[in-house]
């Protein structure tokens, strides 16, 4: 199929921008500034209003010029290419066509700053063109191609400048007015003279010839036009010039049918060479020509260096040896350097010169999770947890391309077969398992990062390379490879299925215009609750998972309905998962478990076909009701498999209404007494019908023992007869007898949860550590040993190696917890009195098993903890009245009560506390020695 054309820039009304070329006396090509280093510069063809120049030569008229259109051009070119200009748009869009009309102001060089001229009334006086308009005695203007009539102002004055110019210009015979105007006829190398006689001819006057550089098909290609007088017969003859020695990557034909792309850094070379030669007049040394005696082979001189040896230099082109031998020998040391120059740096062309080597195994099995694209894919290897994104692999099919999903972001639309090309691989591999051969790997850019991404045939149980099954179904093409470039072994197999499908018209090589699908997007509230009863009267759909947000919502594709919907199972509520690493959002933190109920989700549902009962329709526009998973007679409920994993719980309300289902119900109870996901926590949040956000766990005693003091109020305990930490214990110990005491490879990511090595004075053994922060380079990192609460800085070679996945924290908790004093604050360790209280707090309660009671947590998620002492005081108003701690404000202590289901205890610390403060203002203890704390204190 035809490829579809750009959409034209549009202009402000005003602006400013560079003259790239100029196509006539009246027309030139604009250019702006490109909107990154990776994109280019948006172009325009920009036509001065009202004026008209002489047509150049082209084939539309035999080759030859109309009365002075060569010199018209010329002024324009001399005065303004490479030159920045004033622009006035009057006509663009729809009404113009492909190009922009308007006007075009000039400051010419050495004039002052304000002094501006109008290039279409100085065009018009130089009689290089005439107006368009003709005059009215009334002193408007009427179009003479049928324009309906301006308004007055600043155009009637611009039209009777231009008709005062053009008087001036007949009057003095100028250009056009002349006599006789130029008339120039072009030659063409190959059809009016050969390209070996100019060769010939340049060699006599020394082998230079001036000439203007018309137009650059790549980096070190070019049309060129010859206007050196000393070329006789052969002034104004038009040949293509190769740059001797070098080779650019060649740029494609988006128009071509199929579209051929350009090669990688193409369009960098061919931007570079017209920045600084196009339309230039410069001296060309003609050394020979090609093969087919057409093109001629040469130098350009450019006054500020070989233009080859900068292209280079910056990797924008390669040596070409059949033109290297043509040159003079002295000459070629220059380009060598440059190349070895771009290669040391891996610059251009040559980012990945060297022969590229695997960095992983040839052959992978596994299962497919998503489909990514037409192409790609990402799978699960075999004997690999799914517990991170990190887990998967992305492969792409070797030599294979599909046409490309668009990006509304970006402005792209879909490719034609885009989406009937990745439902297609979806129904051939997604959930089954799969066998990779990895042919080659490739350096991605995304964004300001690229990933290494592996290419390599597909094949399942029933297909044994499912890249060529979309191309037999003329739903994907094979791949252009540059050359050297390495290929799919099979890449003769899937050019002969390609030429197969070409020949049926399959699929994008069908003779019939493609419509491409639309789908109603439901996912809209006020949209979705208008089709609502119409979802709930169907029953049961057949649906497509397109996302998962989180264990239990999705974005579903309703075939039959033609529609996305956002759909949730209805009873059950799953943890909130960590953010998207792209969403740059401000969201809440991850919950326990969140990650491992949406990870479930994608394995079990993600891209596959589910079948949905719609009950509901929430405030926020998300339909409710069952989901159904599996093939047909053999469907099961995914909310009981999620609930029964502990990946998910029963709204409470639903139960204590007698609303939830009796299978969810029991479901949970199984889960719960098997304590697995959500349930092998402590405490479980449930949400409470009448008092949201409440804290539900009593203040009952605990025997805790204290593992790590931080401060005077901030400490980790253990809970005395956890049987989660003796379990902990007993696998660590089994761990450092089968690893041994040496370091291993470790993947060190802030946050990732390690095995770190620790001396408790009995030995090194290794504990489970989380790294806080990477340190000098990432030799060094900070780890919290998570069941012990320290915190250490360690070497990484030595000190850390991966965890068993059994050791993960989401199968086994965190031993030790975070903790503060409740409604107590103490002065940091630096400060006397902090010490102080860091010291009493360690000399009374450590070592001992001691009874604590709990009342909630804080905003940072710490434990909040009154510890009995053996006196009457607990530590809390020991520290107190002995005025090395403070009582938290009042606004504190409400706060911490609302939160409670019964407050009444906060509230009785805080008054116990208050008169421990109280005693040590007055005997002037601790921190109270010089009279009342100053306001330093408030906030400690």
């Amino acid at each position: 199929m035809a490829a579809v054309n750009p959409r034209p820039t549009i202009l402000p009304s005003r602006g400013v921008a560079r003259v790239k070329s100029v196509l006539s006396g009246d027309t030139l090509i604009l250019t702006g500034k490109a909107a990154s280093p990776n994109e280019k510069a948006p172009e325009v063809i920009f036509t001065l209003e009202n004026i008209s120049a002489p047509r150049l030569a082209s084939k539309a008229n035999n080759n030859v010029d109309e009365p002075g259109a060569f010199p018209a051009r010329e002024w324009l070119r001399q005065m303004v290419v490479g030159k920045m200009v004033n622009f006035e748009t009057r006509k663009q869009g729809a009404l113009a066509g492909d190009r922009v009309y308007g006007l075009l102001t000039f400051t010419p060089p050495g004039a002052t700053p304000n002094h501006n001229i109008n290039l279409a009334v100085e065009a018009v006086r130089n009689g290089y063109a005439t107006p368009k308009m003709t005059p009215q005695t009334n002193g408007g203007a009427a179009a003479a191609d049928g324009a309906e009539e301006a308004d007055g102002g600043e155009d009637d004055e611009y039209k009777m400048n231009l008709w005062t110019a053009y008087d001036e210009a007949k009057r003095g015979k100028l250009g056009i007015h002349s006599g006789s105007p130029l008339v120039r006829k072009i030659k063409n190398a190959g059809d009016d003279f050969q390209a070996s006689k100019l060769v010939e001819t340049s060699q006599k006057g020394g082998g230079k010839i001036k000439c203007v550089i018309e137009y650059v098909f790549d980096g070190s290609r070019c049309r060129v036009q010859i206007t050196d007088p000393s070329a006789e017969d052969l002034i104004y003859g038009s040949f293509t010039l190769l740059m001797a020695g070098i080779a650019s990557p060649r740029v494609g034909n988006p128009r071509a049918d199929p579209p051929i792309k350009s090669e990688d850094f193409a369009d960098e070379a061919r931007t570079f060479s017209e920045q600084r030669i196009l339309q230039r007049e410069l001296e060309v040394v003609l050394l020979g020509t090609d093969k087919s005696g057409v093109c001629c082979v040469g130098s350009i001189l450019h006054p500020k260096g070989n233009i080859a040896v900068e292209l280079l230099k910056n990797g924008l082109a390669k040596m070409s040896d059949w033109s290297v031998r043509m040159m003079d020998p002295a000459d070629v040391p220059a380009l060598r350097i440059a190349e070895n120059t771009a290669k040391k740096a891996n610059l251009g062309v040559w980012h990945s010169y060297v022969k590229p080597s695997l960095s992983g195994a040839a052959e992978i099995t596994g299962t497919v999770v998503e489909v990514l694209s037409g192409d790609t894919i990402s799978i699960l290897p075999d004997g690999q947890t799914y517990d991170s994104d990190d887990k998967l692999m992305k492969i792409s099919l070797a030599s294979i391309r599909a046409p490309r999903v668009g990006n509304e972001r970006a402005g792209r639309a879909d490719e034609p077969y885009s989406h009937e090309c990745k439902d297609r691989l979806r129904l051939l591999t997604v959930g089954k398992q799969c066998k990779v051969q990895v042919h080659y790997e490739r350096d991605i850019p995304l964004g300001d990062n690229s990933e290494k991404r592996k290419f390599g045939t597909v094949s399942t149980k029933s297909k044994g390379d499912v890249g060529e099954v979309l191309i037999t179904e003329g739903l994907a093409t094979t791949q252009f490879h540059k050359d050297g470039e390495e290929t799919s072994p099979r890449y003769d197999e899937l050019r002969a299925a390609e030429a197969i499908a070409k020949a049926s018209k399959k699929g994008m090589h069908s003779e019939k215009q493609y419509k491409s699908p639309s789908i109603n997007d439901l996912s809209d509230p006020k949209k979705i609750k208008t089709f609502s009863e119409s979802l709930i009267r169907a029953g049961k759909l057949k649906a497509v998972v397109e996302y998962c947000f989180n264990g239990s919502r999705f974005k579903l594709l309703i075939p039959s309905e033609n529609c996305y919907i956002m759909f949730a199972p209805d009873a059950i509520r799953s943890p909130q998962p960590s953010p998207p690493a792209t969403s740059t959002r401000q969201t809440r933190p991850a919950e326990p478990f969140g990650d491992a109920s949406k990870n479930h989700a994608r394995l079990t549902l993600l891209q596959r076909n589910v079948e949905i009962d719609c009950t509901g329709v929430t405030k926020s526009g998300v339909v409710t009701g069952s989901l159904f998973v599996g093939q047909a007679g053999q469907r099961k409920d995914y909310r009981v498999e999620l609930v029964g994993a502990g990946l998910a719980t029963v709204d409470q309300r639903k139960i204590d209404y007698g609303e939830a289902p009796k299978q969810l119900v029991d479901a949970q109870m199984a889960a719960q007494n098997a304590k697995i996901g959500v349930w092998s926590i402590e405490t479980v949040a449930t949400e409470n019908p009448t008092s949201k956000g409440v804290e539900q766990s009593k203040d009952e005693p605990k025997t805790i023992r204290i593992s790590e003091i931080r401060s005077g109020t901030h400490f980790f305990y253990n809970l005395v007869g956890d049987e989660g930490a003796k379990i902990i214990d007993d696998c660590m110990k089994t761990f450092t007898i089968n690893n041994g005491t040496d370091g291993a490879p470790c993947d060190i990511k802030v946050n990732k949860v390690v095995a770190a090595l620790f001396d408790d004075g009995s030995g090194k053994s290794w504990y489970r550590a989380k790294i806080l922060e990477k340190q000098e380079g990432g030799t060094k990192a900070v780890v919290l040993f998570l069941d012990h609460g320290n915190v250490a800085t360690v070497p990484v070679a030595t000190h850390l190696r991966p965890l068993d996945e059994s050791l993960g924290t989401d199968k086994i908790p965190p031993v030790a917890i975070e903790a503060t004093l409740c409604l107590t604050l103490a002065r940091p360790l630096s400060d006397e009195y902090g010490h102080d209280a860091a010291r009493m707090f360690q000399s009374t309660c450590w070592g001992k098993d001691l009874s604590a009671r709990t009342f909630g947590k804080d905003e940072s998620g710490k434990v909040n903890v009154v510890i009995a002492t053996d006196s009457d005081e607990s530590i809390n108003e020991m520290l107190v009245s002995s005025g090395l701690a403070r009582v938290a404000p009042p606004k504190a202590a409400k706060i911490l009560a609302g939160r409670m289901a019964d407050g009444s205890s906060v509230l009785k610390l805080a008054a116990d506390l208050n008169v421990a403060q109280e005693t040590a203002r007055k005997t002037r203890a601790g921190m109270w020695r010089y009279g009342d704390i100053g306001d330093d204190d408030e906030d400690i």
